[in-house]
């Protein structure tokens, strides 16, 4: 008896070899094959006329043949067959290359579908290795992505095997099916695959465009629910102007409005779980220790985790920084502290004496013991791992929760990654904040932009060259070592230079990013790890090596590093290629400072997959559904989701029983 979870190796047709075959496209089992929808479809099911046709278009021409098919003999390896078809607009010759076996099968005056490109001149049409179908196969033809030893032929006859075999229980309720107007899983399943019209195609590609979006949205709010049980961490009074009051500077509105979102999440006894996105130096953190400080007004705790000791660091200096008027008392708890220093403030934290805890993840060993944690807050959350981040609430009973992120996500992607989150967003810089010039130029300019470099580091100012990641094998590239020794070496000989990447070992990368803190280093270079967690004012040049290496949104991040202090700061991107497509991408990033906009652009150019990177987030893999032509349909699923659980929070509804098991299949929870 068949089921969505048998073993791809036991469907009639597959057997040992072919099924390892089929796992190199993810077909492991019986479902996953129903679910491996065609890429493209080809439709014989228009065809038009030979002299109709646009050139260098795909098409199909329904046409008759016309002369005998001759056989020419040009290489060894190379062997042409030729004929004439005609239709009623005129004639068009055609070519088959090295398939004597396809040749033999036509028959001269018989009429076939033409499926391929038409070339040639205004008074003769031509088409070379077209596809060739008898007449009576005018329907839609999927189109799938294959591999060595599967055919297309071979893959829809099993697909065919497994539609008439069993059909799989709909995930969607009924109530839902109706109130969109959707089609059942079995229609669905057969019209992606095998679809009878353009119509029902579009109907079935709607139906599983929708249901994939629905269990997505359905899952995380279904989790989301399951983990949020009451807090006791209520906060019953608002301190926040009090903390205003402490701070040295006027925040801007977005930081307020930010602030006020995540005071009235906390004073409500259902857990605050808040993402705070916000631009590099937008200001998250004044909105971090607003909501800390109320909470330690109130009687609770709050714990800041950060990725790299820098970053706390930073973090913790900040806070001794808004808090040095008042009573509230921080600490900072990293793997570099002395077995002493760790007793004692592990004993001043258990006690209560500490209000705030910034550190790296060494807050998460559980030799520290809390007193009362109410709020958790976690830096660049995407560098933590899910059992980090559930330890890290697990020091609190049903804590708040707020994630900041530097990353600007497209609302789209924002709404699937973060879909169990409430989002605020601070969309104003700071007062005072520089305003980063960005320039794309060619390698030609290179030693310009060194020279650059030179004068503002003999003005007193410091500056950043950042390399691509060089992956094993490749050699068109150059590793950031290579680059430090060649500059250090030549043109930056007299300069003080430090080198950063990610092979080196914590307490190295530490060592340097402090020197370059202090000053004692004029020029970085470093690869991508500068992205996070290093804050230098006085560096107000960087040049990007290779940028067509990098995604938009990297760029963006990179050159947030800059334009930290008062010195006019520039960014300039030296790209390796002159391909028109790469220049007009690297030009979005001049042109604005937008952050979010500039995500937009790279999730429209590189498509969700790569934003997000190889299942950064471990959500279930979209198989039809596309985040930028689906946005509408992906709103509608979360309203539908919203109504669903409103009325079954648990799913635990018969009508709900199916819908509750395709989402635990989908998030792998047994």
């Amino acid at each position: 008896m068949l089921s969505f979870d048998t073993d791809i190796r036991y469907l009639k047709g597959v057997g040992e070899k072919r099924a390892q075959l089929l796992k190199r496209l993810g077909v492991d089992t019986v479902g996953a094959l129903l679910s491996f929808y065609p890429r493209s479809y080809k439709d014989l099911s228009k065809t038009e006329l030979i002299y109709d046709t646009e050139l260098d278009k795909t098409v199909c021409i329904k046409a008759k043949i016309t002369s005998d098919i001759s056989e020419h003999y040009i290489r060894k390896n190379m062997t042409l067959y030729k004929f004439k078809v005609a239709d009623q607009s005129g004639a068009m010759n055609v070519t088959i290359f090295n398939n004597k076996y396809l040749a033999e099968k036509l028959n001269v005056g018989s009429t076939y579908l033409f499926y391929g490109k038409t070339t040639g001149g205004i008074f003769l049409r031509e088409m070379s290795s077209p596809e060739i179908y008898e007449q009576n196969n005018n329907g839609i033809l999927p189109v799938y992505s294959l591999t060595s030893g599967i055919t297309s032929k071979y893959l829809s006859g099993i697909i065919r095997t497994a539609l008439d075999s069993f059909t799989p229980d709909d995930p969607l309720p009924q109530s839902v099916r109706e109130k969109y107007n959707l089609c059942d899983i079995k229609y669905a399943l057969n019209n992606i695959h095998f679809p009878r019209t353009k119509e029902s195609l579009d109907r079935a590609r709607r139906r599983l465009i929708f249901e994939e979006l629905f269990l997505l949205q359905c899952g995380m709010s279904y989790f989301a629910l399951k983990r949020r049980g009451k807090t006791a961490s209520v906060i019953e009074n608002n301190y926040t102007n009090e903390f205003l009051s402490l701070l040295p500077f006027t925040p801007t509105d977005s930081q307020i409005k930010c602030i006020g979102e995540g005071l009235r999440d906390m004073q409500s006894s259902v857990p605050m779980n808040r993402l705070l996105q916000g631009d590099v130096g937008s200001g998250k953190t004044v909105v971090a220790a607003a909501l800390c400080y109320s909470a330690a007004k109130n009687g609770f705790q709050s714990i800041l985790m950060a990725p790299t000791v820098i970053l706390a660091e930073q973090h913790f200096r900040t806070f001794e920084n808004f808090f040095n008027d008042s009573d509230i008392k921080c600490a900072l708890i990293t793997g570099s502290l002395t077995a002493a220093n760790k007793r004692k403030l592990r004993e001043q934290i258990k006690n209560g004496e500490i209000d705030i805890v910034v550190g790296t993840n060494a807050i998460l060993s559980d030799a520290n013991e809390f007193c009362n944690v109410g709020l958790v807050i976690t830096d660049e959350q995407h560098r933590f791992g899910v059992e980090q981040r559930a330890k890290l609430s697990s020091k609190g009973h049903s804590p708040h929760t707020l994630v900041m992120s530097a990353t600007p996500i497209p609302r789209t992607l924002a709404l699937v990654i973060y879909g169990d989150l409430d989002i605020s967003i601070l969309n104003e810089y700071p007062k005072g904040r520089q305003k980063i010039e960005c320039y794309s130029v060619t390698k030609k300019l290179e030693e310009r932009a060194y020279n650059y470099i030179k004068k503002h580091i003999d003005e007193g100012r410091q500056a950043y060259i950042v390399c691509p990641l060089v992956e094993e094998g490749e050699t068109e590239r150059t590793p950031a070592e290579t680059h430090y020794k060649n500059l250090s070496e030549g043109a930056f000989k007299n300069y003080k230079l430090g080198l950063l990447h990610g092979k080196l070992s914590s307490a190295a990368k530490e060592k340097v990013m402090r020197q370059f803190s202090s000053g004692e280093i004029d020029l970085l270079i470093s690869t991508t790890v500068i992205e996070v967690g290093i804050d230098v004012p006085n560096a107000a040049i960087m040049v990007i090596l290779d940028a067509d290496c990098f995604g938009l949104s990297q760029l963006h991040q990179l050159r947030g590093r800059i334009g930290r202090g008062n010195h006019k700061s520039t960014c300039i991107l030296i790209s390796g290629t002159a391909d028109k497509a790469t220049n007009e991408r690297l030009s979005v990033i001049c042109a604005t400072n937008d952050g979010f906009k500039i995500a937009e652009e790279d999730l429209k150019l590189r498509g969700p997959g790569d934003f997000l990177g190889k299942r950064q987030h471990g959500l279930p893999e979209l198989k039809i559904a596309d985040m930028n032509s689906d946005y509408s349909v992906l709103k509608i699923t979360q309203e539908a989701a919203k109504e669903v659980l409103s009325r079954d929070s648990d799913l635990s509804q018969s009508d709900n029983a199916t819908l509750k098991k395709e989402i635990l299949r989908l998030f792998n929870i047994n």
